[in-house]
């Protein structure tokens, strides 16, 4: 029986397209369960708090395993952030809530990279080619401008998933554009409520 070649572009190229289709059925099922099971609704500030202070000394985990999965079926991240800041106050707060932003993007990075690998690292079209340019020079620099941009958005995480950034700089890139958004909610909620 002959051997499958699998070493040749055509089966390279199938098996991308079936990476690719198989991470895009995950990621609809996955919204799909966030938004027709009503849990991305029944998701807020107050649900997260009681269930953190319920979870007693385990809280800050359960809040962090939390964040990750809630942001991965397209829960608004702020929410998360926002809890965080509610239940541990403004300084631990925020320190928590930027561990769990970094550990949910992270999260979302690698089940991407596993499940998609790396298909806009092999374009060849010469105009994505110029924009991913970008991010192959300066990955840890482009990813901090891209977060201070787009936060916490899932597809973020996704696309930079499927581009040759390492998830080393990703994390860096990640962490670092994250500061200034976390603890802007961090002020604005202390803000609001001092004032009231």
């Amino acid at each position: 029986m002959p051997k499958l070649n699998t070493d040749s572009p055509q089966a390279q190229t199938r098996s991308r397209a079936i990476r690719l289709a198989l991470l895009f059925g995950v990621l609809v099922a996955l919204f799909a369960v966030g938004k027709y099971t009503g849990i991305a609704e029944n998701v807020n500030a107050e649900s997260i708090r009681e269930l953190v202070h319920s979870a007693g000394v385990w809280g800050w985990a359960l809040y962090v395993a939390v964040f990750a999965a809630g942001e991965f079926v397209h829960i608004p991240g702020m929410v998360f952030v926002v809890a965080g800041i509610l239940v541990y106050g403004k300084v631990v707060g925020f320190g928590l809530a930027w561990l769990a932003s970094v550990v949910s993007v992270g999260f979302s990075f690698v089940v991407v990279r596993r499940l998609g690998g790396t298909p806009l690292g092999q374009v060849e079209k010469p105009w994505l080619k110029r924009i991913l340019s970008r991010l192959d020079a300066h990955p840890i620099r482009t990813v901090l401008v891209l977060r201070l941009i787009l936060w916490l958005a899932p597809a973020l995480n996704y696309a930079l998933a499927l581009t040759n950034v390492r998830f080393r700089d990703y994390l860096i890139g990640s962490a670092l554009g994250l500061i200034a958004p976390v603890a802007g909610v961090a002020i604005l909620f202390d803000w609001l409520f001092s004032a009231s």
